[in-house]
């Protein structure tokens, strides 16, 4: 006993070192999971970020070499004293400086200085936390830098930090209690390194995986069914909104080609129906140019309409209809990423429009509305620095060929004046234009002949450094012959309008590159675009793009697994971000559809092997009725069953049988006269008498009070005694008769 406890002294006092340890590495992986989470939103300053990183970076260092806090509290209460005092200087200067593009500029300032403080007061309790109460206040700390990023982000990389927090904060909590328990404990000592410690951990860190797990499913599920409405979030606003100069009223050649040299994504937007594989024609207007003064494209105030939203919510846009064989209807969704722009980027010929925009995103729908302008342009009032999610449906052209060409070349005046207007030109671009379309004799014709020519006999290049000419459309035309989409569009346009064919500068993206996962197209900045609308009495206004394909997108294994990113950002944006009452509905009846008809094909299949069953079993019945063996096998069959499942006891059964026969004039030994004494005890147990297992045999043939019965059974229960445990064989002709004897008494009494 003295020898063990040697080998195990007790320790008091001081919590179990590894459970400490556990319990310091997992609080400060919640504490830095927080602070990279407000980092990853991208919002922070490049100071806070890079001080935080090297702050934690050193601490975890510290941790990894067992060093203790470097700070004492009173070192640490007067740093975050000191702080207070910069505060002021931090909200008026650095953070104002900071949320100067932000849509108000004092909250975010404030909201910035605060997360500066934020970050500063945990760094510092991180570096000085030695007694549970600063261990609590730093899980404190972390969870507010947790609801911090929640209001700067709602994207799917906060849904991977909170995971991640959930799962530290219940493996730090847990820790910290058995921290707590372990002091003034006795304890046998088991050091950090050890097989104890390490099958303690694997403990911990599986209960941490299934509370955190359980945690998640259960607030899912508390998250979809309890109802929600469409409320405003702070988080929906950006700081600085991805710049898109090229999407205004007023836009200089070359600003397109730099959004272009971008990758970041711009827009994701689902086709319904069956319609997905046309739109990847499909051009996504933004803005619409009517006037060129030799360098940029602007738009002088037009006539607009402000569009409010009816009883269901949507925006009715008051498009004049094509001829019905002349178009096709589009509807989608768009989820539109904060943008610099006013515009709202749709597919030709709008007609109604469903979304939340600006002040509507608060649920305020009475005070929402657009602008429609006269040239077809759909502007935001309320500026796009959040996400826009809206749904659309528009008239595509389907025009045919030859209904353009019959089109009447007589145009209106409103659409002469307005479309037809040119600065002074290089003489040799009118030139040009007659010299293409020579032998083209409808609009029509022209419009294509010049979209062919500049598609095939021109060069595409994003490479616009010596474009900077007095006059850069005659160079593009006659010296460079390469440039983008800015160039091509503006070229189709004066040069049409030189000939009197009303035509239009229209900015936006291209289809963008379709996700087989999400069944959505991502529009990136890569995709911005430039093309042509020319107007056809009766039609409108019809699409030409004379701009030749630029360079071919490569997908590789990388590209695969971003669009299984994609897809998961587009569900994590549909699902959580803008999942509403409305979306409650749509879960509820597809589960509903599901359901009936997973239960539907359940029964059809129950029904159909069913069926192949029964039709199967009346095949062999009709082979077995005209087979001539059927009958004999079948017995054989029956015969080998029972012989297998009960072979030994009739084998048994026959053997003893045999044997009686054997010795019906001679003496039973002890086998043969258990045998008969079972035989008596069925007969008895048919009459009534059932021996208990409690029961000796003498002591149930006592019981036996009728004294017909009584007689033969006492007699051969004390043969059966006699030849079992005395080695005295019983008579067999005498055993047999009393055994006749009974059979005869229970079928008289029975009568």
């Amino acid at each position: 006993m003295a020898q063990a406890l040697a080998v195990t002294p007790a320790v008091k006092a001081e919590p179990l070192p590894v459970i400490q340890r556990y319990f310091e590495v997992s609080l400060f992986l919640l504490v830095v999971t927080g602070i990279l989470a407000l980092i990853a939103t991208g919002k922070l300053d490049m100071v806070t970020t890079v001080a935080a990183a090297v702050a934690l970076a050193y601490k975890g260092w510290g941790i990894a070499r067992g060093r203790g806090p470097e700070l004492t509290h009173r070192n640490a209460t007067a740093f975050v004293l000191g702080y207070f005092v910069f505060f002021p200087v931090d909200l008026w200067v650095f953070s104002r400086d900071l949320a100067a593009s932000a849509p108000n500029p004092l909250l975010y300032a404030a909201l910035l200085a605060a997360i500066h403080l934020l970050i500063f007061a945990s760094i510092v309790r991180l570096y000085s936390s030695r007694t549970v109460r600063d261990y609590i206040f730093l899980a404190l700390l972390a969870f507010a830098t947790m609801l911090a990023s929640a209001i700067l982000t709602v994207n799917t990389t906060f849904l991977i930090a909170l995971a991640v927090f959930l799962l530290l904060a219940v493996s730090s909590f847990v820790g910290l209690e058995i921290r707590r328990s372990s002091e003034g404990a006795v304890f046998p000592t088991f050091e950090p390194g050890s097989a104890a410690a390490r099958r303690l951990h694997r403990a911990l860190g599986l209960t941490s995986v299934l509370v955190a797990a359980s945690a998640l499913v259960i607030g899912g599920l508390i998250f979809f069914l309890i109802p929600r409405f469409t409320a405003g979030y702070m988080s929906a606003f950006n700081l600085q909104p991805t710049l898109m100069t090229g999407f205004t009223d007023n836009v200089e050649l070359g600003e397109i080609g730099v959004i272009k040299q971008s990758s970041e994504v711009v827009m994701r937007i689902r086709v319904q129906g069956d319609d997905a594989a046309r739109a990847q024609e499909i051009h996504w207007r933004g803005m619409i140019l009517t006037n060129f003064d030799g360098k940029r494209w602007f738009t002088p105030p037009v006539d607009s309409i402000v569009v409010t939203p009816d009883g269901s919510g949507a925006y009715q846009l008051g498009v004049a209809p094509l001829p019905a064989d002349s178009f096709y209807l589009l509807r989608y969704t768009v989820l539109m990423e904060p943008v610099a722009t006013d515009a709202i980027f749709v597919a030709a010929r709008p007609t109604t429009i469903w979304g939340r925009f600006g002040a509507d995103s608060g649920g305020d729908r009475a005070r929402s509305y657009l602008i429609f302008n006269r040239t077809g342009t759909l502007l935001n009032p309320f500026h796009n620095s959040a996400a826009v999610h809206y749904d659309a449906v528009s008239q595509i052209p389907t025009v045919p060929p030859q209904k353009l060409r019959d089109a009447t070349a007589v145009y209106p005046p409103d659409i002469s004046s307005t479309y037809l207007q040119l600065p002074r030109l290089d003489p040799r671009i009118k030139q040009l234009a007659e010299r293409i379309t020579a032998h083209a004799p409808t609009p029509y014709d022209k419009a294509s002949n010049i979209a062919l020519y500049l598609r095939t006999r021109f060069g595409y290049t994003l490479d616009l450094s010596d474009m900077n000419h007095r006059d850069p459309l005659a160079y593009f035309l006659f010296v460079k012959r390469a440039g983008n989409c800015e160039y091509f569009a503006s070229a189709m346009v004066v040069m049409l309008r030189t000939l009197g064919i009303p035509a239009r500068y229209a900015t936006g993206f291209l289809a963008g590159e379709y996700n087989d996962l999400a069944h959505d197209y991502i529009v990136r900045g890569s995709d911005a675009h430039s093309w042509v609308e020319a107007y056809f009495p009766g039609y409108g206004w019809i699409t030409f793009d004379p701009t030749p394909p630029g360079d071919e997108k490569h997908n590789g294994a990388f590209a695969r697994l971003g669009m299984y990113w994609d897809w998961f950002q587009f569900s994590w944006n549909e699902w959580i971000i803008n999942y509403d009452f409305a979306h409650q509905l749509s879960l509820a009846r597809n589960i509903h559809e599901s359901s009936r008809a997973w239960s539907d094909r359940a029964s059809q299949y129950y029904q159909a092997k069913r069926r192949e069953t029964i039709d199967r079993l009346k095949l062999w019945q009709e082979r077995l009725s005209n087979s001539p063996y059927s009958l004999p096998g079948a017995l054989v069959f029956l015969i080998l069953m029972l012989i297998y499942f009960r072979g030994r006891a009739m084998g048994g059964f026959v053997a003893i049988r045999w044997s009686l026969r054997a010795h019906r004039e001679g003496q039973l030994p002890p086998d043969l006269a258990a045998f008969e004494y079972r035989q008596m005890l069925r007969l008895l147990e048919r009459r009534g008498w059932r021996k208990s297992a409690a029961q000796t045999p003498l002591e149930f043939a006592a019981s036996i009070r009728v004294p017909e019965f009584a007689g033969p059974v006492a007699e051969i229960t004390e043969m059966y005694q006699s030849a079992r445990f005395g080695s005295h064989p019983a008579d067999a002709r005498r055993v047999i008769s009393l055994l006749t004897v009974l059979k005869q008494l229970r079928q008289t009494r029975r009568g």
